[in-house]
């Protein structure tokens, strides 16, 4: 007997992004993984690699009783189809259902990583249903992976999760950070940022300060622009935006306009994750004056980077940033401290790159990506062996065992 370890995501970029290559070291390590998400290209894309199964299953992003049932059914058909022995949620509303569903399916290991509270951006009764998800996520999971500290006393002290639950895995992070390979500022090349800053619009000679992540309020994104328009016509510097709009949680149409129309704001709304290093490298500056994040990876990349960040002092930037050190923390919603932050840099060209240095040099001795996922594996094998389990691993996956895989099944789960 092999064990089946099946990973739940909302949306497939999760498992393209933050897990592919987590999902192929679990791989190597003898177990076989399977993936489930809701359906779109790039799930058909990881299906057509091979290298596991994939399920797609309709999830909505937010609370909607009828479509949740219906995904909750099909999980449940799912999981007593396969017969996992390990189903490990990776993002809210899908680790939600997964607990649940795994549950019912009686699959013997359960696993939930928190990535972050929507709790903490919420108030009223959706506070209370919202809390009282993330309560029944965590009780129905055998054990609980916090993706930073502060995530971890946040569930503490607001009753969601018993510390004896939780597990953080190294320094915190859920996937760590290729600094070695792809985040490597010495594999880049001047040429390439001033191909790039030709390609966008931006004066080589220009101070970049740029911003990763969707274009919504609880990003900060307002708080971003009026900073901006604090500090735009004393500096030679230009603003790079990399991310979407949301109809969830919109930004003004005022600051939308402002996006748009600024001849010295550049907006790229995708960048694949194979490219996000030469984008790095145009920029001196990372700002993310986010009002909630579980660790955010954009900060750990830029780090990676040699660029330190202007962050908020909110749960999972405290982790992310050490102030003063690789970086600045400023009060969230405070649009004239995070203006001032990155004035600081902007006329302290030294403090810039010490901070950099020592970002990059954290990373390297914190968060290296095949530390965290020997941690996780750790877990895995430890809570197995508990129940007896543990046995059923080992061993290579013979590439006969791939028959018939790689094809998103979207029908008859």
């Amino acid at each position: 007997m092999r064990i089946k370890l099946v990973h739940v995501v909302t949306v497939p970029v999760t498992l393209k992004h933050l897990l592919q290559d987590q999902i192929a070291y679990m791989i190597e390590r003898g177990l076989e993984v399977i993936a489930v998400s809701s359906p779109g290209p790039i799930l058909d894309e990881i299906a057509s690699q091979g290298n596991m199964e994939v399920h797609c299953a309709p999830m909505s992003r937010y609370i909607s009783p009828v479509a949740d049932v219906v995904a909750l059914w099909r999980l449940v058909r799912l999981f007593r189809k396969i017969h996992p022995t390990i189903v490990h949620g990776s993002t809210a509303k899908a680790s939600a259902l997964a607990m649940t569903a795994a549950t019912l399916a009686r699959v013997p290991v359960r696993f939930y990583t928190v990535r972050g509270l929507m709790t903490e951006t919420r108030s009223g009764s959706a506070k209370r249903l919202l809390k009282a998800v993330e309560w029944w996520t965590c009780f129905l999971s055998h054990r609980v992976f916090p993706v930073s500290e502060s995530v971890a006393t946040t569930l503490i002290e607001e009753g969601l999760c018993s510390p004896q639950k939780m597990s953080l895995l190294g320094r915190g992070s859920s996937n760590g950070v290729d600094a070695e390979g792809r985040f490597n500022p010495s594999r880049v090349k001047k040429s390439d940022r001033e191909e790039l800053c030709r390609k966008l619009g931006i004066p080589d000679h220009a101070f970049v300060i740029g911003f990763v992540g969707r274009i919504v309020k609880d990003k900060g994104v307002e708080d971003l622009i009026q900073a901006w328009q604090t500090i735009r016509d004393r500096f030679d510097c230009f603003l790079l935006i990399i991310g979407r709009t949301e109809g969830q949680n919109p930004v003004s149409a005022a600051a939308l306009e402002i996006l748009q129309k600024d001849p010295r704001i550049v907006t790229v709304p995708v960048v694949e994750n194979t490219q996000m290093h030469s984008y790095y490298n145009v920029m001196d500056l990372l700002v993310l004056p986010s009002y909630r994040e579980g660790f955010p990876n954009v900060v750990l990349e830029a780090a990676a980077m040699e660029i330190p960040t202007v962050a908020t002092t909110v749960t999972g930037c405290v982790d992310a940033v050490k102030d003063r050190e690789t970086g600045v923390l400023v009060p969230p919603r405070d649009s004239l401290a995070l203006a001032e932050a990155i004035e600081t840099y902007l006329e302290n060209k030294e403090l810039l790159l010490r901070h950099g240095r020592a970002a990059r040099k954290r990373v390297l001795g914190d968060f290296q990506q095949t530390a965290i996922w020997e941690a996780l594996y750790h877990e895995y094998m430890l809570l197995l062996s508990k129940k007896g389990l543990a046995q059923a691993a080992g061993g290579q996956k013979d590439p006969a065992d791939f028959s018939g895989v790689g094809r998103s099944r979207c029908r008859g789960n």
